[in-house]
Order: C-alpha cells, then structure tokens, then sequence
C-alpha cells in the first residue's frame, strides 16, 4: 500500500457537519496540546490569541474563537484550502478516488500532528512555527507520534509530498520517494504546492497503491528529468512542461 505525506494549508474552509471520529494514532498526548490552545482561543487574552493565530488585528482572528472541542468537523483533505488544496481540487474527485485519498493521505497539521486525510478536525488557526502555549508542535508530535507512524507505516510504501518545514514532525527511516520540480531548469517553491497537489490528485484518479504503480504514472505538465538515489530516499526530480 502507497502512503503519501503531505502538509498542511494556512488557509481552510469553515464549517463542518461530519461526526468526530478516532484520529490517526489517537491519544492521551494529542489531548494535552489540543487543551493548551482551546484554553488560549478562549482565555481573552488578545495579544496572546493574535500571537498565537500571527494575526495583527483582533478582528482578524474572531472567525477562529471557538471551542474546538465543540465546533463543526471536516474531513482534513476538505478542511485545508492552499494551493496544493486548489489543484487537488478534492470535491471534483469521483467517489474511489475521494476514498483512496481519504484513507492513503497523512497530513501533518501544525495543530492536530498527523492525521490521515478522512480524520475530522475543527476550524482552526496556528501560524506555521509558532508555539502553542509551552508546546513547540513539531518537537512534540515528532516525539511523541514517530514510534506510532513507523508501526502504521510499516509495511507501507511512501510517497513524501511534504513541503521541507513539515520533515520536522517525523523522519521517515525507510526506503521513500519524494519529488522535485524544476522550471527552465531551476527548482520552483510557489508552484511546487501546485504540482504537490496534482500528483496527488493523479494519485488517487489512477487509483495508484505502490511505488511501482507511480513510477509507471504519467502526468500531464511533467516529465522526468532524473532520478537519484541518496541513502533511503529516491528523489524524482520532474520539469514541469505546462500549468
């Protein structure tokens, strides 16, 4: 089974009406951190809620105050809505495919740690390497979850889509697969979300379950330039032909 690991989105939708399901490596210690942002989201603290959301302006954040534990629930692959979200473009997905990426997807949330992509979350906001309260969310989900994801992912394949900041929440110590994007020859940053968010989507519509499967997957705006093998990782690196 091919595993890919994905990040986040600052942006997300509201709302939510799914019910609360176990989440990936559901426990005690995800509590913990969950606790420490709810009761600084309803503490009345302004300067520590804009802090914590990087907002500069406390309007700016009131769409976000809210019990978490008490608030509407979405699928995490709906929740998001970056870039990488926009070109995945999940709600277009036929019915297989919404599923495959829905249980083969791991997003690591900057709030919730890892999370496969149908796990329900609340409305939320942390800015990326901001602090929860005393918790350093990568250091804490990178302790306290890597014993857990190397069992799940055990006798799994990986695909690693994850933008760098998000190889802090876990080190993958198995053979694995991630890409690079190169244009006229240069690695791109902006469009590599994009790009992230279509092989993803080419993932799940060509109902792709191995390592083999993917490297035999053509898709459209890409083609192989090379592929280099450093230690466990095999890194495809694509030129991107069009958008």
């Amino acid at each position: 089974m091919l595993k890919i690991l994905f990040s986040p989105a600052e942006s997300k939708k509201t709302g939510g009406n799914e019910s609360k399901n176990e989440l990936l490596g559901s426990n005690s210690a995800r509590e913990e951190i969950l606790n420490e942002y709810n009761k600084i989201v309803n503490s009345a603290d302004a300067e520590a809620i804009k802090e914590l959301f990087g907002f500069k302006k406390f309007s700016d954040c009131e769409p976000y105050i809210c019990d978490i534990f008490n608030s509407g629930l979405m699928s995490a692959i709906e929740r998001y809505d970056g870039v990488a979200y926009e070109y995945l473009d999940f709600d277009s997905l036929k019915s297989e495919a919404k599923e495959l990426a829905k249980s083969n997807t791991i997003i690591f949330s900057n709030l919730y740690g890892p999370l496969l992509g149908g796990d329900t979350i609340a409305n939320y906001k942390v800015k990326q390497g901001n602090n929860i309260g005393s918790f350093v969310p990568d250091k804490f989900y990178k302790d306290r979850f890597s014993y857990q994801l190397d069992l799940y992912l055990a006798n799994c394949e990986i695909l690693d889509l994850r933008a760098g900041y998000y190889d802090k929440f876990y080190e993958v110590k198995k053979p694995y697969t991630t890409l690079k994007f190169l244009k006229g020859g240069k690695t791109v940053s902006h469009w590599a979300k994009a790009y992230r968010g279509l092989v993803l989507r080419a993932v799940a519509q060509n109902g792709i379950n191995s390592r083999e499967e993917f490297m035999a997957l053509e898709i459209d705006g890409l083609s192989v330039e090379e592929i280099k093998v450093i230690k466990n990782k095999t890194e495809i690196v694509y030129n991107i032909t069009h958008l």
